[in-house]
């Protein structure tokens, strides 16, 4: 595997890739990787015969009271699993190279609809930091696919929609969350978590899982639900920032003819902010 740091050296090695009549698979991330993101690494390359991953914390989409300062860089530990799992190459620029001309002056692309509410609206221009540096990215890489963790769904939808208005040529192909033996989502924030604070994080998942139970059970007063999965966040010792059950296929609230269901959370183990979703199908039988 070998890294390049400038977007001339990207691009020429890319070209050189896709002349040889390769298919060129792209995964986007911002490093600390786990085993969620060698996932994508890993489906990348059943899809494309060379890989490129780039690591790049964005500063252009953290909000002036996040964690950016203290995002954890471990590129020498990413190298070696990036290598392991197969990549080809690894895109690691600097703030300079992406932003030559200064953040502030910096063009961006704005996802209206599905970059709203949710992380959208707990954090304020961050899905327009991650939509303006994925559009920058997969106009360096010029990728034939791109795959992204479910666990950032809200993300993988504005990814998916930008992608569409935009007439841009790349497959997005999503990949399920991954999770730790107790359910866990992996996420490179866990890493913040105290050893108490992560034993109260998986009540997150267990909870989702209750409320998709119950919704399988024909359960459709979702106001109920949400408050009642509020409740139960707040118990094992969470301090929820939403919690919503939406339209799995353009995040609209979801009513009692939505089938393909989402519910999606953000809650406060600590000052950590932890993020999941779990998908369930409404049965039509019960309606």
């Amino acid at each position: 595997m070998n890294m390049v740091r400038t977007i001339a050296d990207l691009r020429a090695a890319v070209s050189r890739a896709r002349g040889e009549g390769k298919r060129i698979g792209f995964v986007p991330t911002m490093g600390n990787l786990h085993a969620g993101h060698i996932a994508l690494v890993k489906k990348a390359s059943q899809r494309a015969d060379f890989v490129v991953a780039s690591i790049f914390v964005n500063p252009l989409q953290f909000g002036p009271n996040e964690d950016l300062a203290s995002y954890p860089r471990t590129l020498t530990a990413d190298q070696d699993k990036l290598f392991e799992a197969g990549c080809h190459l690894l895109f690691a620029p600097s703030v300079e190279e992406m932003y030559p001309h200064g953040q502030a002056m910096q063009t961006i692309v704005r996802v209206p609809g599905v970059s709203e509410g949710l992380c959208g609206g707990s954090r304020p221009g961050h899905f327009d930091g991650v939509s303006t540096v994925v559009n920058k990215l997969f106009n360096m890489v010029l990728p034939d696919l791109a795959v992204f963790g479910q666990k950032d769904f809200q993300q993988l939808a504005v990814i998916r929609t930008m992608v569409r208005d935009l007439n841009m040529p790349v497959q997005i192909v999503g990949e399920p969350i991954v999770r730790a033996e107790d359910g866990l989502a992996l996420s490179s924030r866990n890493g913040y978590l105290s050893a108490n604070e992560r034993t109260i994080a998986p009540a997150l998942y267990r909870t989702l899982g209750q409320l998709a139970e119950t919704i399988s059970n024909g359960n459709r007063d979702y106001p109920a639900l949400v408050t009642q999965g509020q409740q139960t966040l707040q118990a094992a010792g969470l301090r929820p920032d939403y919690l919503e059950i939406r339209n799995a296929v353009d995040l609209q609230p979801a009513d009692a003819e939505t089938r393909e269901l989402v519910i999606l959370a953000a809650a406060f183990v600590g000052k950590t902010r932890l993020i999941d979703n779990l998908l369930v199908t409404s049965n039509p039988a019960s309606l």
